[in-house]
């Protein structure tokens, strides 16, 4: 039995020498930042603590760029931004107990919208794991039993020479299909041990290729290429996979109106003959997916939001392709195809026939009509003018974060995001605090472009004090508050509930002296003047905030 050694991974002759004679001064931690390094990480998030000391002082010893947040949740939200605008890791630094703990919302959005997170956690000392109650600091009885419903993978280090093989191993289950956050955990005392192991160079974290199977590519080739009236729905999984373009192609090759998922937002080019674009909770846009008779759905478990809450049946037959094996058929029956998006459009566009249809674009523009006339119907001037105000501002290529606001609800369905992995939210998992954190994650990755966070007052109090993380990166976002006093959207769902709102209101600080007193600059705008407000700051270098003192409305909902 003879074994191929060309793809293992080669010591060039001064690493070779640098293994034999590795430098003193080193321990636990550096083998942490150097198998980010190897791995190919540049930036770290995170929050030091005091079990996670080890990690932190290696840092200074590595070339890794450290952005520091003040609320470990925001850390993670940070790295959630990272992962999803780069596609590559983003390693967040945490300590033992709470500071994991804080970290739990934001890794359960990253979980959602398959973020490639990689956190890293410090622990007890090794004596304290395995359940017996030894009173350290921080000390819970089984602290990844606290992450395990929520990420990828937990992988747990018990000595020095687990280090590289378990961060590597998390790697790789980051950026396998579907992406996701993953959990290493490192005990205090492994950290802070000097260490003689030799440098950690040589690594490989490759992920593992998530292709469609060939026969069931045929059969929906078959189902597509003969359909009368096909139409596709794009989710977050054609964003993730970087397929917006393959999904262009089979569209028009198969002339098939195709309509967005709020993940999946940017996927589709809004203004496109074929573009129904995201109105999911209209019962017009839900008729006409229901009309189907062959529905192709990418990258999309067809979870609340993407089928009108629950509301959507199709009477034609479903093909979903999907990474994550779980979300395969989980609400619909369908030819269920278990593959990245990306390599699953790459071969059906070789497989199906071209086809031609006529009356495809015309029926797009009247369901459009339909839409854009029961909207009119219902007197919300303002919120539209504030939504074009955005679009207006914001330049195209801008990456935009929405936290679960309002103004957020109608960007879902009605914002135009120009460009695929442009524009992200919160609704994977529906956590307050998201916008100006991932905003800040988003604008370390790529200082060149303007970042837009957009909260509301409720949900920018979840987050102020990362005024001071960005002012102290000198980052470039800008922060949109739309101040309504209250959880706005909670304030409408529990008037129509029970005819009243309770626990809704909220007392808020004056936001622009606010922000000024953490030195970024701010301005207290309106409706008429946003998008000039707007625009002024996104060109503005560094940080700012614009504040817009206004009560939005939704649109009436259908799914009722």
């Amino acid at each position: 039995m003879s074994h191929d050694h060309d793809d293992r991974p080669q010591l060039t002759a001064a690493q070779a020498e640098a293994a034999l004679r590795p430098p003193g001064g080193r321990n636990g931690g550096d083998l942490v930042v150097e198998t980010l390094q190897g791995l190919g990480a540049t930036t770290v998030f995170g929050l030091p603590g005091q079990h996670a000391l080890g990690m932190f002082d290696a840092l200074r010893r590595s070339s890794l760029s450290y952005v520091g947040l003040r609320v470990e949740n925001n850390a993670g939200f940070a790295a959630d931004a990272y992962g999803r605008i780069t596609g590559e890791v983003a390693p967040l630094l945490l300590s033992t107990g709470p500071g994991a703990l804080t970290s739990l919302a934001a890794l359960q959005e990253a979980a959602a919208a398959s973020a490639p997170v990689l956190a890293i956690s410090s622990q007890v000392p090794t004596a304290g794991l395995g359940g017996g109650r030894h009173g350290y600091l921080h000390e819970l009885r089984d602290q990844k039993a606290s992450v395990r419903d929520i990420v990828k993978s937990v992988h747990t280090v018990r000595t020095a020479s687990q280090i590289p093989s378990a961060i590597a191993a998390a790697w790789e289950s980051a950026l396998t299909a579907p992406h996701g956050p993953v959990w290493v955990e490192i005990p205090q005392d492994v950290l802070l041990a000097e260490t003689v192991l030799p440098v950690v160079s040589a690594l490989d974290a490759t992920p593992r290729e998530l292709y469609p199977r060939p026969e069931l590519t045929l059969v929906a080739a078959h189902l597509l290429s003969d359909a009368e009236r096909p139409v596709i729905i794009a989710g977050g999984g054609v964003v993730r996979s970087d397929a917006a373009g393959k999904l262009r192609a089979l569209a028009e090759k198969l002339d098939a109106p195709v309509v967005t998922t709020f993940g999946g937002k940017g996927a589709f080019p809004w203004e496109h003959p074929l573009s129904l674009r995201s109105w999911l909770e209209d019962r017009y846009t839900t008729d006409f997916l229901e009309s189907a008779d062959v529905l192709l759905v990418v990258g999309s478990g067809l979870g609340e939001l993407s089928s009108n809450y629950h509301t959507f049946a199709p009477r034609g037959r479903v093909i979903q392709i999907e990474a994550d094996a779980g979300k395969l058929e989980s609400n619909h029956p369908a030819l269920g195809i278990h593959s990245d998006a990306r390599e699953a459009l790459a071969d059906l566009l070789d497989a199906v026939e071209p086809r031609e249809d006529a009356t495809a674009a015309g029926r797009v523009r009247e369901l459009l009509e339909r839409v854009h006339d029961r909207i009119a119907a219902q007197d919300l001037t303002l919120e539209q003018q504030v939504l074009a105000s955005v679009r207006a501002a914001l330049p195209d290529t801008a990456p935009s974060f929405w936290d679960m606001t309002i103004l957020a609800y109608w960007a879902w369905s009605a914002f135009d995001a120009r460009h695929p992995n442009t524009m992200h939210s919160a609704q994977g998992a529906g956590g307050l605090g998201y916008g100006f954190p991932a905003a800040i994650g988003a604008a370390a990755a790529d200082r060149t472009r303007p970042v837009l966070a957009v909260s509301g007052d409720g949900g920018a109090m979840y987050s102020i004090a990362e005024l001071a993380t960005a002012r102290q990166y000198d980052l470039p976002v800008t922060w949109l508050i739309v101040d309504d006093g209250g959880y706005g959207i909670l304030r409408e769902y529990m008037t129509g509930a029970f005819g009243e709102a309770t626990a809704t209101e909220l007392s808020r600080p004056d936001f622009v002296a606010l922000a000024e007193s953490f030195g970024v600059p701010a301005v207290r705008t309106s409706p008429e003047s946003l998008a000039a407000d707007l625009g002024k700051a996104l060109a503005a270098p560094g940080p700012s905030v614009v504040v817009l003192p206004a009560l939005l409305r939704m649109f009436e909902p259908t799914h009722l």
